[in-house]
C-alpha cells in the first residue's frame, strides 16, 4: 500500500539556522527526501541564512555532505541530488543586524506561499520576526515556523506571543512538535475516533491508567548547556509529553480540523489538576564504568537540574475522574523507547477461578522504535490440563501490516514542513494552548526551586530511580518495562 503524495504549489521556504545541527539532520534531509517523492515542484526555492560567512556554492557542498551522512534513501540518485542542489541558496545573515536582509528580501517570490522556519535559539526568534516584518517579508502569503522551546516560563512565553502577534496573525505561526508528526501518534488519533471499538471504553469506567513513556539511551551530549538551564520538566513534560497525554485524553473534536482539534487539547491541560510533590520523582543519572555521568557532562558537579521525570497526573472532568495519568521520560536510561499504554480495568469477575491469575487487556502505541499499535488479549494457554490462561498480542507492526511501502512513509519533519505549506495547523501548538502548558508546568518548577532539593540518582542504563517503582508501587501498580 504506496503513501499517496500530493504535490504544492511552489513556494519559498527560508531556514534561518540553515548551517546548524537541526538544519542538516533534519529539516534539510526532510526536504531532499519530499523532493524525491515528487511533492515539491518546479520553481520552489529553499534558502539557507545564517551567520557564517560562505557562498551558495559552499553551502551545496555542506548540504551534500549532510545527506551523505544522515543517509537518507535516495542520498545516492545523482540526478535527483544534484537537481535539488542546484536549487539551493545561502545568504549570510545578522539576525539581530542589517546585513543580508535586503538580499534576502530580493530573493523572495510576490505572489506565493513563503515559510520562514527558525532554526535557531529562542532569544532570535522576536528579532526574526521584526526584521521580516520590516523588510516587507510578511505579508499575508508568509508563515513562520518556530522550534521548541517556546518560552521557559508562562511569563516568556507570553511575551514571546506577543512579540510574534505584532508581525503575524496565529494563523500565520507554526509552533512545531515534531512528535505530532509521528504516524503512530496520527495514528492514535485513527484509533480512536475512527473505530466504535475503543471510543465507548476510553473513559474511568473501563480504564485502570494510562502511562507514557519516553526514554533515552543518550545523555545531554552537545545540548549541556542549554539542559543544564532546561531540565527534562521544560524539555520534555511541558510540550512533548504534554502532547501526547492531550492526543489521548481529548474530547472527540465536531471535525478534523486545526481549530477543533486544538480546542479539545487545550480543554485537556486545563483540566489537569496541579502535581502534589508525593507524585513526582526527579532523577539524574550517575556515571558507571567508563560512562560520565550528567554532573560530568554538563561540567557543574552542584548541579541540581534533572535528566528524568516521573509523575502521576489527573483530569479532573467527567471522562478521566479517578484515572490517573503516569508520565515517564529520561536520559540514559536502559533502552530508547516511546510508548503510550491504555491499561483498562480487570474484569469485574473472573470465572476460572483464582489459578487463573490476574489478566488485564492493555493497548499500546509504540512510538519509537518499530512503531506499531498492539492491544493485549487474554486467552487460552494451548494443551490438555485445565483452563489456563496467557495474555498475547494482537500486533500491528506497521512495516509487517503494510508491507515494504510501510518504510516510506514521511517521517515527522517531512509531513509538518508540507503541512506548514498547505496551511494545514493541526499538528501545531496554538498560543493559548502553549501558554496553558507553561501555567500547569511553573508551579512545579518552582517548588523545585524553593526547596532546593537535589534530584534522586540513578544509574546509567538502568530504568531510573528507584523512587520512581516505588510511585506505582504504592498505588498496587507497575511500570512497563523499558525494552526495545
Amino acid at each position: 500500500m504506496a503513501s499517496r503524495v500530493i504535490p504544492v504549489d511552489p513556494f519559498d521556504l527560508v531556514v534561518f539556522g540553515g548551517t546548524g545541527d537541526l538544519a542538516r539532520r533534519k529539516i534539510l534531509p526532510a526536504l531532499f527526501r519530499r523532493y524525491c517523492a515528487g511533492q515539491m515542484q518546479a520553481g520552489t526555492r529553499i534558502v539557507a541564512a545564517a551567520r557564517t560567512e560562505m557562498d551558495s556554492a559552499a553551502y551545496r557542498e555542506m548540504v551534500a555532505a549532510a545527506l551523505d551522512e544522515f543517509d537518507t534513501p535516495h542520498a545516492h540518485d545523482a540526478d535527483q541530488r544534484r537537481a535539488f542542489l542546484d536549487g539551493l541558496h545561502y545568504v549570510t545573515l545578522d539576525a539581530t543586524g542589517t546585513q543580508g536582509w535586503e538580499e534576502l528580501a530580493a530573493l523572495m517570490s510576490r505572489d506565493r506561499i513563503k515559510a520562514y522556519y527558525f532554526s535557531v535559539g529562542p532569544a532570535l526568534f522576536g528579532p526574526l520576526a521584526e526584521r521580516l516584518h520590516e523588510y516587507g517579508m510578511s505579508d499575508d502569503e508568509a508563515r513562520i515556523v518556530v522550534e521548541k522551546p517556546f518560552g521557559r516560563d508562562l511569563e516568556s512565553a507570553r511575551a514571546l506571543n506577543l512579540t510574534l502577534a505584532r508581525h503575524f496573525t496565529e494563523s500565520q505561526i507554526y509552533r512545531i512538535d515534531h512528535y505530532l508528526g509521528k504516524e503512530t501518534v496520527q495514528n492514535l488519533m485513527a484509533i480512536r475516533f475512527g473505530n466504535m471499538l475503543f471510543e465507548p471504553l476510553w473513559n474511568s469506567q473501563y480504564v485502570d491508567h494510562i502511562q507514557i513513556t519516553v526514554a533515552e539511551t543518550v545523555g545531554v551530549g552537545g545540548r549541556a548547556d542549554y539542559y543544564d538551564r532546561s531540565g527534562a520538566m521544560r524539555d520534555m513534560v511541558q510540550n512533548h509529553l504534554m502532547q501526547l497525554l492531550c492526543l489521548i485524553a481529548m474530547e472527540p473534536p465536531a471535525k478534523f480540523d486545526p481549530s477543533a482539534v486544538r480546542d479539545e487539547k487545550l480543554k485537556v491541560i486545563r483540566a489537569l489538576d496541579p502535581v502534589v510533590p508525593n507524585d513526582i520523582v526527579r532523577g539524574q543519572y550517575r556515571g558507571v564504568d567508563d560512562k560520565p555521568g550528567y554532573a560530568e557532562h554538563v561540567e557543574n558537579a552542584a548541579s541540581t537540574v534533572e535528566s528524568f521525570i516521573a509523575l502521576k497526573a489527573h483530569i479532573s472532568n467527567w471522562r478521566w475522574a479517578g484515572t490517573p495519568f503516569y508520565l515517564r521520560t529520561g536520559k540514559r536510561l536502559r533502552a530508547r523507547n516511546s510508548e503510550i499504554a491504555v491499561v483498562f480495568k480487570e474484569a469485574p469477575h473472573s470465572i476460572f477461578g483464582a489459578e487463573a491469575g490476574r489478566h488485564r487487556n492493555i493497548l499500546t502505541i509504540r512510538l519509537q522504535p518499530n512503531e506499531g499499535i498492539d492491544l493485549g488479549v487474554t486467552i487460552k494457554e494451548p494443551g490438555p490440563g485445565g483452563m489456563r490462561l496467557v495474555d498475547v498480542p494482537l500486533d500491528m507492526t506497521f512495516t509487517e501490516a503494510l508491507g515494504p511501502d510501510a518504510e516510506d512513509v514521511p517521517d515527522a519533519y517531512e509531513r509538518l514542513i508540507m503541512d506548514v505549506i498547505r496551511g494545514n495547523q493541526t499538528l501545531f501548538m496554538r498560543g493559548d494552548e502553549v501558554e496553558a502548558a507553561w501555567a500547569w508546568t511553573d508551579p512545579i518548577i518552582a517548588d523545585w526551586e524553593a526547596s532546593g532539593d537535589a534530584p534522586f540518582a540513578y544509574d546509567s542504563g538502568s530504568a531510573g530511580p528507584e523512587e520512581a517503582l516505588a510511585l506505582m508501587h504504592r498505588d498496587g501498580r507497575r511500570w512497563r518495562e523499558i525494552r526495545l
